[in-house]
C-alpha cells in the first residue's frame, strides 16, 4: 500500500473524486466528511472515511487521533480541500458570518495542520497541499469573504513554506479556478442564510448572483470537472520537488499572468465584468 494521506471535504466535488482515486491508485486515502451521513455513503462505497468538521476544534482533534490509528501514528500527506463561500457585498455581510466563513477556510486549516506537522517533521518528510482558488489572488466582487479566507490561505501557506525550508516537508497550493461541484448550491444556502437582499442597494445584482448560484451547471465555457485537479495533485505528492503553485483552469493562468502585467484600475475592469 502506498502513503497514507488524509483529505478534507470529501462529501462531493474535488474531495470526493481525489479520495476514491487515490484510493484505487493504492495510497491509504482517510477520507473525510462534515456531516455523519456522508462518512456512512463513503464507507458503503469502500472508502475509510471519518468524521471532520473544520469548525469544530473537537472534531479536528478526535478526528486527527482517529486518523493515526489507522495509519499506525504515519501520515504521509494532508489535502486540506474542506471549504465553502459566503457571497455578499461586504457592507451587507455580518460580522458573524466572516468569522464563520474564516472558521472553516482558515482557522480549521491551521488548528489541523498544527496537529500533523509534528508528525511528518519527526518522520523527515511529508506533503501538505492546500486548495486555494483563482479567488486567493484575484478579488471579484460579492466574494469578499470567500476571497479574504483564501488570500489568507495563500499568504500562510507561503509563510509556512519558508519555516519548513529546512525540512522535508513541502507546501504547495492548487489554484483551480471554476470546477464542477456543489461549490454553487453550497453558497447559494450561505449567501439567504446570511444576507438580507430583499433591502441591500445591491438587490439588482444579488438577483443575478441568485440565479447563478441556482443553476446545477455551470455557464462559464472553462469549467472543468473534478478530475482535472487529479494530475496537479499527483505531481504535488510525488514530485521530488513539487511545484509552489498549480494553476488548473484557463481563467487562473490567465489571471495570473494579467495580474502581474496590467495596472490594477485595469484589471479591476476585467473582474468586474467577469464576475
Amino acid at each position: 500500500m502506498k502513503e497514507p494521506i488524509l483529505i478534507t471535504g470529501c462529501s462531493s466535488g474535488i474531495g470526493y473524486t481525489c479520495a476514491h482515486a487515490l484510493h484505487q491508485e493504492g495510497y491509504q486515502v482517510i477520507a473525510s466528511c462534515r456531516s455523519l451521513d456522508d462518512v456512512k455513503r463513503l464507507q458503503h462505497e469502500g472508502l475509510t472515511c471519518i468524521q471532520l468538521d473544520l469548525n469544530d476544534k473537537k472534531s479536528i482533534d478526535d478526528a486527527v487521533a482517529e486518523t493515526l490509528k489507522l495509519t499506525d501514528g504515519k501520515l504521509y500527506a494532508l489535502f486540506n480541500n474542506g471549504a465553502y463561500g459566503q457571497p455578499g457585498a461586504l457592507e451587507d455581510l455580518p460580522t458573524e458570518a466572516l468569522r464563520e466563513q474564516f472558521e472553516t477556510n482558515v482557522f480549521g486549516w491551521h488548528h489541523l495542520v498544527r496537529q500533523v506537522l509534528p508528525i511528518m517533521i519527526s518522520e523527515k518528510r511529508g506533503r501538505i497541499i492546500q486548495n486555494s482558488s483563482v479567488l486567493g489572488f484575484a478579488a471579484m466582487q460579492y466574494r469578499g469573504a470567500y476571497n479574504a479566507s483564501k488570500f489568507a490561505i495563500e499568504g500562510w501557506s507561503d509563510t509556512l513554506r519558508l519555516e519548513l525550508r529546512n525540512t522535508n516537508v513541502h507546501i504547495s497550493i492548487l489554484e483551480p479556478g471554476p470546477i464542477e461541484t456543489q461549490f454553487r448550491a453550497n453558497a447559494l444556502a450561505a449567501f439567504q442564510r446570511w444576507i438580507a437582499y430583499e433591502t441591500s442597494r445591491h438587490h439588482h445584482e444579488y438577483n443575478q448572483q441568485i440565479h447563478r448560484l441556482s443553476n446545477k451547471k455551470s455557464n462559464n465555457k472553462f469549467t472543468l470537472p473534478p478530475e482535472a485537479c487529479l494530475e496537479p495533485l499527483r505531481h504535488a505528492l510525488t514530485a521530488r520537488q513539487p511545484k509552489i503553485r498549480y494553476r488548473i483552469t484557463t481563467p487562473t493562468r490567465l489571471f495570473a499572468v494579467l495580474k502581474r502585467l496590467l495596472p490594477q484600475r485595469w484589471l479591476d475592469s476585467i473582474l468586474a465584468r467577469a464576475a
